[in-house]
């Protein structure tokens, strides 16, 4: 049964330079009864946005000029002036390769949608992000969520609980 989430105490940032993809998203928050969606055409602008007003979810485009949705990550985990590093990033791309998926996730981002994606889609990651958020990691190269998604059993030499 999917949990209830009353996404109007949910604000939001979209950060994409297409307007339909923009007012794609906007029609379903709208249908999830979101009631607090800025919206900006790049980086530059959703950094100002993020410094002078809090938000709780990000949803990014992963290709822009000049300046791409993986450089706002960075920022955003990294980043020395990030306002929040540990808030939630759903990527969207049409470009669904695993080199994209893997970039996206190694750099920190919380959940990736493919384009052309559906309200179902869009929902489970804001369902995924709000209800089961995962555990941040920080590490020599990394911070961001855990990129483990599931728990699997090890039974072979080198299990850190052994040594």
């Amino acid at each position: 049964m999917p949990e209830k989430i009353d996404f109007s105490k949910v604000s939001f940032l979209i950060v994409d330079q297409n307007k339909l993809s923009t007012q794609l998203i906007r029609d379903i928050l709208a249908m999830l009864e979101v009631t607090r969606v800025r919206s900006v055409t790049s980086v530059a602008r959703a950094r100002n946005v993020l410094r002078g007003e809090p938000v709780d979810i990000i949803i990014t485009e992963y290709h822009m000029e000049p300046e791409t949705g993986i450089d706002l990550i960075d920022w955003i985990r990294t980043g020395m002036d990030s306002p929040d590093r540990m808030i939630p990033i759903i990527m969207l791309t049409a470009n669904s390769e695993e080199e994209y998926v893997m970039r996206a996730r190694d750099r920190g981002v919380t959940e990736f949608l493919a384009k052309p994606f559906n309200v179902e889609g869009l929902y489970r990651r804001l369902v995924s992000v709000i209800a089961r958020p995962r555990a941040f990691v920080n590490i020599d190269d990394y911070f961001g969520p855990d990129r483990r998604r599931r728990q699997v059993d090890y039974g072979g030499p080198d299990r850190r609980r052994a040594d």
